[in-house]
Protein backbone atom coordinates (compact mmCIF):
# COMPACT_ATOMS: atom_id res chain seq x y z
CA UNK A 1 0.00 0.00 0.00
CA UNK A 2 2.82 2.41 0.87
CA UNK A 3 4.42 1.72 -2.51
CA UNK A 4 1.16 2.54 -4.31
CA UNK A 5 0.75 5.80 -2.35
CA UNK A 6 4.34 6.78 -3.08
CA UNK A 7 3.89 6.00 -6.79
CA UNK A 8 0.70 8.08 -6.92
CA UNK A 9 2.53 10.97 -5.23
CA UNK A 10 5.27 10.75 -7.86
CA UNK A 11 2.62 10.87 -10.61
CA UNK A 12 0.89 13.90 -9.06
CA UNK A 13 4.19 15.72 -8.57
CA UNK A 14 5.24 14.89 -12.12
CA UNK A 15 1.99 16.30 -13.54
CA UNK A 16 2.40 19.44 -11.42
CA UNK A 17 5.96 19.89 -12.63
CA UNK A 18 4.96 19.47 -16.27
CA UNK A 19 2.11 21.92 -15.76
CA UNK A 20 4.64 24.60 -14.76
CA UNK A 21 6.95 23.99 -17.70
CA UNK A 22 7.40 26.55 -20.43
CA UNK A 23 6.65 25.04 -23.81
CA UNK A 24 8.03 26.20 -27.14
CA UNK A 25 7.47 25.53 -30.84
CA UNK A 26 9.33 22.68 -32.49
CA UNK A 27 10.86 22.60 -35.94
CA UNK A 28 8.88 23.78 -38.95
CA UNK A 29 7.81 20.83 -41.07
CA UNK A 30 5.46 22.50 -43.56
CA UNK A 31 4.41 25.87 -44.95
CA UNK A 32 1.33 26.78 -46.95
CA UNK A 33 0.71 30.08 -48.73
CA UNK A 34 -2.78 31.38 -49.49
CA UNK A 35 -2.57 34.79 -51.17
CA UNK A 36 -1.04 37.05 -48.51
CA UNK A 37 -1.34 34.52 -45.65
CA UNK A 38 1.31 31.98 -44.67
CA UNK A 39 0.69 29.03 -42.36
CA UNK A 40 3.76 27.47 -40.75
CA UNK A 41 3.34 24.14 -38.91
CA UNK A 42 5.86 22.64 -36.49
CA UNK A 43 6.53 19.01 -35.65
CA UNK A 44 4.89 19.44 -32.22
CA UNK A 45 1.67 20.90 -33.64
CA UNK A 46 2.41 24.58 -33.00
CA UNK A 47 1.37 26.86 -35.85
CA UNK A 48 2.07 30.41 -36.93
CA UNK A 49 -0.36 32.17 -39.22
CA UNK A 50 1.46 35.19 -40.63
CA UNK A 51 -0.63 37.66 -42.60
CA UNK A 52 0.73 40.54 -44.65
CA UNK A 53 -1.92 43.22 -44.05
CA UNK A 54 -0.06 45.95 -45.96
CA UNK A 55 3.53 46.47 -46.99
CA UNK A 56 4.06 47.97 -43.49
CA UNK A 57 1.82 45.83 -41.26
CA UNK A 58 2.37 42.15 -40.43
CA UNK A 59 0.12 40.05 -38.24
CA UNK A 60 1.54 37.16 -36.19
CA UNK A 61 -0.99 34.71 -34.79
CA UNK A 62 0.14 31.55 -32.96
CA UNK A 63 -1.67 28.38 -31.96
CA UNK A 64 -0.60 25.48 -29.77
CA UNK A 65 -1.74 21.90 -30.30
CA UNK A 66 -5.27 23.06 -29.41
CA UNK A 67 -5.48 24.94 -32.72
CA UNK A 68 -6.80 28.37 -33.69
CA UNK A 69 -9.96 29.74 -32.09
CA UNK A 70 -12.49 31.60 -34.27
CA UNK A 71 -10.88 34.81 -35.45
CA UNK A 72 -12.41 37.72 -33.52
CA UNK A 73 -11.19 41.10 -32.33
CA UNK A 74 -12.73 43.97 -30.39
CA UNK A 75 -10.13 46.32 -31.87
CA UNK A 76 -9.63 45.35 -35.51
CA UNK A 77 -12.73 45.27 -37.76
CA UNK A 78 -13.42 41.94 -39.41
CA UNK A 79 -14.00 43.74 -42.71
CA UNK A 80 -10.77 45.73 -42.51
CA UNK A 81 -9.86 46.50 -46.14
CA UNK A 82 -6.63 44.90 -47.32
CA UNK A 83 -4.52 47.15 -49.51
CA UNK A 84 -3.37 45.65 -52.77
CA UNK A 85 0.29 44.73 -52.46
CA UNK A 86 2.52 46.00 -55.27
CA UNK A 87 5.19 43.50 -54.30
CA UNK A 88 5.12 40.30 -52.24
CA UNK A 89 7.85 37.68 -52.51
CA UNK A 90 8.12 34.38 -50.67
CA UNK A 91 11.24 32.24 -50.70
CA UNK A 92 12.52 29.19 -48.88
CA UNK A 93 16.14 29.12 -47.75
CA UNK A 94 18.07 26.23 -46.14
CA UNK A 95 17.41 27.42 -42.56
CA UNK A 96 14.56 29.91 -42.91
CA UNK A 97 11.66 31.25 -44.94
CA UNK A 98 11.68 34.85 -46.16
CA UNK A 99 8.71 37.12 -46.91
CA UNK A 100 9.46 40.44 -48.60
CA UNK A 101 7.23 43.46 -49.23
CA UNK A 102 8.03 46.89 -50.62
CA UNK A 103 9.00 48.04 -47.12
CA UNK A 104 9.83 45.00 -45.00
CA UNK A 105 11.69 41.69 -44.92
CA UNK A 106 10.46 39.02 -42.50
CA UNK A 107 12.42 35.84 -41.85
CA UNK A 108 10.94 32.79 -40.11
CA UNK A 109 13.56 30.36 -38.84
CA UNK A 110 12.84 26.69 -39.40
CA UNK A 111 14.52 25.42 -36.25
CA UNK A 112 12.22 27.02 -33.67
CA UNK A 113 9.70 29.32 -35.42
CA UNK A 114 11.44 32.50 -34.25
CA UNK A 115 11.08 35.54 -36.48
CA UNK A 116 13.00 38.67 -37.42
CA UNK A 117 11.79 41.79 -39.22
CA UNK A 118 14.09 44.11 -41.18
CA UNK A 119 13.58 47.12 -43.40
CA UNK A 120 14.54 46.88 -47.06
CA UNK A 121 18.00 48.32 -46.34
CA UNK A 122 18.71 45.36 -44.06
CA UNK A 123 18.39 47.17 -40.71
CA UNK A 124 17.03 44.83 -38.04
CA UNK A 125 13.85 46.33 -36.60
CA UNK A 126 12.65 43.48 -34.39
CA UNK A 127 14.14 40.08 -33.58
CA UNK A 128 12.76 37.31 -31.38
CA UNK A 129 14.77 36.17 -28.41
CA UNK A 130 12.92 33.04 -27.32
CA UNK A 131 9.96 34.13 -29.40
CA UNK A 132 6.59 32.55 -28.78
CA UNK A 133 6.32 30.23 -25.79
CA UNK A 134 3.60 29.37 -23.31
CA UNK A 135 2.81 27.78 -19.97
CA UNK A 136 -0.39 26.04 -18.93
CA UNK A 137 -2.12 27.46 -15.87
CA UNK A 138 -3.87 24.68 -13.99
CA UNK A 139 -5.77 27.15 -11.82
CA UNK A 140 -7.59 28.80 -14.73
CA UNK A 141 -7.24 26.16 -17.43
CA UNK A 142 -5.74 28.81 -19.73
CA UNK A 143 -2.43 28.99 -21.49
CA UNK A 144 -0.25 31.90 -20.41
CA UNK A 145 0.97 33.01 -23.83
CA UNK A 146 4.33 34.78 -24.00
CA UNK A 147 6.56 36.58 -26.47
CA UNK A 148 10.15 37.69 -25.86
CA UNK A 149 12.30 39.83 -28.13
CA UNK A 150 15.88 41.06 -28.22
CA UNK A 151 16.70 44.56 -27.01
CA UNK A 152 18.97 46.68 -29.18
CA UNK A 153 21.34 49.22 -27.66
CA UNK A 154 19.92 52.72 -27.26
CA UNK A 155 16.32 51.71 -27.89
CA UNK A 156 13.38 53.64 -26.38
CA UNK A 157 9.85 52.38 -25.63
CA UNK A 158 6.65 54.44 -25.44
CA UNK A 159 2.91 53.81 -25.09
CA UNK A 160 0.50 51.50 -23.22
CA UNK A 161 -2.05 54.17 -22.29
CA UNK A 162 -2.15 55.66 -18.77
CA UNK A 163 1.28 55.04 -17.23
CA UNK A 164 2.37 57.71 -14.71
CA UNK A 165 6.06 57.16 -15.28
CA UNK A 166 8.89 58.41 -17.46
CA UNK A 167 7.97 58.85 -21.11
CA UNK A 168 10.61 56.27 -22.05
CA UNK A 169 9.38 53.02 -20.52
CA UNK A 170 12.67 51.15 -20.85
CA UNK A 171 13.73 49.38 -17.68
CA UNK A 172 10.18 49.14 -16.36
CA UNK A 173 7.45 46.49 -16.16
CA UNK A 174 3.74 47.29 -16.44
CA UNK A 175 0.40 45.52 -16.11
CA UNK A 176 -2.47 46.22 -18.49
CA UNK A 177 -5.65 45.64 -16.52
CA UNK A 178 -8.23 48.39 -16.07
CA UNK A 179 -8.14 49.39 -12.40
CA UNK A 180 -9.74 52.23 -10.43
CA UNK A 181 -6.72 53.69 -8.64
CA UNK A 182 -7.85 56.80 -6.77
CA UNK A 183 -5.13 59.28 -5.84
CA UNK A 184 -2.44 57.53 -7.82
CA UNK A 185 1.16 58.76 -7.83
CA UNK A 186 4.12 58.32 -10.14
CA UNK A 187 4.82 54.63 -10.57
CA UNK A 188 1.27 53.46 -9.72
CA UNK A 189 0.25 50.56 -11.92
CA UNK A 190 -2.18 49.49 -13.29
CA UNK A 191 -4.52 52.42 -13.93
CA UNK A 192 -7.72 53.19 -15.81
CA UNK A 193 -6.78 53.27 -19.47
CA UNK A 194 -4.82 50.30 -20.79
CA UNK A 195 -3.90 50.03 -24.45
CA UNK A 196 -1.73 47.00 -25.39
CA UNK A 197 0.17 48.98 -28.00
CA UNK A 198 3.70 50.31 -27.68
CA UNK A 199 6.17 52.07 -29.95
CA UNK A 200 9.85 51.25 -30.22
CA UNK A 201 12.39 53.82 -31.42
CA UNK A 202 15.93 52.85 -32.33
CA UNK A 203 18.35 55.13 -34.16
CA UNK A 204 15.46 57.32 -35.38
CA UNK A 205 13.63 54.32 -36.90
CA UNK A 206 10.32 53.40 -35.28
CA UNK A 207 7.89 50.52 -35.28
CA UNK A 208 4.97 49.50 -33.10
CA UNK A 209 3.62 46.32 -31.53
CA UNK A 210 -0.11 45.91 -30.96
CA UNK A 211 -0.90 42.88 -28.76
CA UNK A 212 -4.51 42.08 -29.64
CA UNK A 213 -5.46 40.18 -26.49
CA UNK A 214 -8.08 41.21 -23.90
CA UNK A 215 -6.81 39.06 -21.03
CA UNK A 216 -4.76 40.58 -18.21
CA UNK A 217 -1.41 41.34 -19.82
CA UNK A 218 2.08 42.36 -18.76
CA UNK A 219 4.86 44.18 -20.59
CA UNK A 220 8.49 44.04 -19.53
CA UNK A 221 10.74 46.57 -21.25
CA UNK A 222 14.16 45.17 -20.34
CA UNK A 223 13.34 45.30 -16.62
CA UNK A 224 14.07 41.70 -15.64
CA UNK A 225 16.81 41.21 -18.22
CA UNK A 226 18.54 44.16 -19.83
CA UNK A 227 18.76 42.43 -23.21
CA UNK A 228 15.17 41.10 -23.43
CA UNK A 229 11.78 42.76 -23.72
CA UNK A 230 8.65 40.65 -23.44
CA UNK A 231 4.88 40.68 -23.20
CA UNK A 232 2.43 38.02 -22.10
CA UNK A 233 -1.22 37.44 -21.23
CA UNK A 234 -3.06 35.17 -18.79
CA UNK A 235 -5.08 33.53 -21.56
CA UNK A 236 -6.23 33.88 -25.13
CA UNK A 237 -3.89 33.83 -28.11
CA UNK A 238 -0.48 35.21 -28.88
CA UNK A 239 -1.81 37.49 -31.58
CA UNK A 240 0.08 40.68 -32.36
CA UNK A 241 0.66 43.15 -35.18
CA UNK A 242 3.98 44.62 -36.24
CA UNK A 243 3.57 48.16 -37.62
CA UNK A 244 6.42 49.93 -39.40
CA UNK A 245 6.98 53.69 -39.49
CA UNK A 246 9.72 54.58 -39.99
CA UNK A 247 8.75 57.68 -37.94
CA UNK A 248 6.76 57.63 -34.71
CA UNK A 249 4.02 59.64 -36.37
CA UNK A 250 3.73 57.13 -39.21
CA UNK A 251 3.55 54.22 -36.75
CA UNK A 252 0.64 55.95 -35.03
CA UNK A 253 -1.03 56.51 -38.39
CA UNK A 254 -0.68 52.80 -39.24
CA UNK A 255 -2.15 51.85 -35.86
CA UNK A 256 -5.09 54.20 -36.44
CA UNK A 257 -5.57 52.73 -39.90
CA UNK A 258 -5.60 49.22 -38.39
CA UNK A 259 -7.99 49.87 -35.51
CA UNK A 260 -9.92 52.67 -37.29
CA UNK A 261 -10.25 56.28 -36.08
CA UNK A 262 -13.06 57.19 -33.63
CA UNK A 263 -16.24 58.58 -35.03
CA UNK A 264 -16.60 62.35 -35.05
CA UNK A 265 -18.62 63.58 -32.05
CA UNK A 266 -21.97 65.24 -32.77
CA UNK A 267 -21.76 68.90 -33.60
CA UNK A 268 -23.16 71.41 -31.13
CA UNK A 269 -26.27 73.33 -32.14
Amino acid sequence: MADIIQENNYMVNDLATRGKQELSPGQIVSCKQTNNEFLFTCDNGVQLRLEVITDKILRFRYATEVGFAPDFSYAVPADLPRAALDFLEFREKPDHYRITTDRLICTIFKENLTTRVLDRSGTVLSADEKGFHWEHDDDTGNDIVKMSKQVQGGVHYYGLGDKPDNMNLRGKRFTNWGTDTYGYVKGSDPLYKNIPFYLELHQKIAHGIFFDNTFKASFDFAAERADVTSFWAQGGEMNYYFLYGPTLTEVTQEYTRLTCPPEMPPCGL
